[in-house]
């Protein structure tokens, strides 16, 4: 089985995306279950809004130019996918490339029909090697978290097409999924297209706001499951034993980026955390 290409009256192709209803409904079962002792859904809800208002305050507008490293880390430690890698990149002779390329990814980010090629470009600034995949990931985290409406999650754990892995494949509607490669790129509307078919699942159980968020939840949700069930080398590093049903789930949105006494999951290049004030709330 692979997914078929459907075109639209303007713009590039958009997949298919052959999804299992059943996967998703359990998915989003265990999702309201788990969350009932950690004050429910709604409760992780705001804290990916107060997120994101972090990102936008911080890098809004022209802010990217003036972000200072301090920020920079405290950002690092709210992605999940990067925040084990950057570290040296976080230090104060290769902060400025860092910061330029951070600033010209999100310059006029606000027109999305370019994209994958704002990605490409961005990704074109580091070595093109297996050590610095995760460039990718900090380039859809930032344009996640900074215009969650626009820019869906894009990392390589919701999709990977060189890999075959991610959540469409562990929501992938077959018998011989674990056998099969998926014909779907990784690219935009490949994420535009599965953030459609879930916010479509989610109104029609019931969720009518917040539906960005929402989703998020539900993707991170439905890899936690993978995390969970599968585990494997590269998981361990980045996810260790869990000590509660969310804390994956968590961990994939960087929900779990500062600790109350200003200590942040980033790794610094002797291997110790940084530590950083917790940032104040704006209102």
């Amino acid at each position: 089985m692979s997914a078929s290409l459907t075109p639209r009256s303007s713009g590039p192709e958009r997949p298919t995306l052959d999804l299992s209803g059943p996967k998703l409904a359990l998915a989003f079962e265990m999702l309201a279950v788990r969350s009932e002792d950690y004050g429910g859904v709604e409760r992780y809800v705001a804290a990916l809004e107060l997120k994101s208002r972090l990102f936008r305050d911080a890098l809004g507008g022209d802010g990217a130019r003036g972000l200072d490293l301090r920020t920079a880390r405290t950002l690092c430690a709210h992605m999940a996918t990067v925040r084990r890698r950057v570290g040296s990149y976080l230090e104060p002779s290769k902060f400025e490339p860092l910061r330029t390329a951070i600033a010209d990814l999100l310059d006029g980010c606000g027109d999305t029909s370019a994209a994958d090629r704002r990605v490409a470009d961005f990704t074109a600034r580091f070595p093109d090697d297996r050590a610095h995949r995760w460039v990718r990931d900090l380039a859809a985290e930032l344009l996640h978290n900074v215009d969650p409406e626009r820019y869906p999650l894009m990392m390589r754990w919701v999709w990977d097409a060189q890999a075959n892995t991610g959540v469409i494949r562990e929501v992938w509607h077959g018998p011989e999924v674990d056998n099969m490669v998926i014909d779907v790129p990784d690219r935009y509307e490949t994420f535009l297209v599965l953030r459609e078919e879930l916010s479509q699942f989610l109104t029609q159980h019931g969720v009518y706001r917040d539906l960005p968020h929402y989703v998020d939840l539900l993707t991170a949700q439905l890899y936690a499951n993978y995390i969970c069930e599968q585990g494997g080398a590269y998981l361990r590093t980045d996810f260790s034993a869990p000590e509660d049903p969310m804390q994956y789930t968590r961990r994939l949105l960087g929900l779990d980026g500062v600790t109350p006494d200003g200590r942040i999951r980033l790794k610094a290049l002797d291997g110790q955390a940084v530590i950083v004030e917790t940032p104040k709330r704006t209102n």
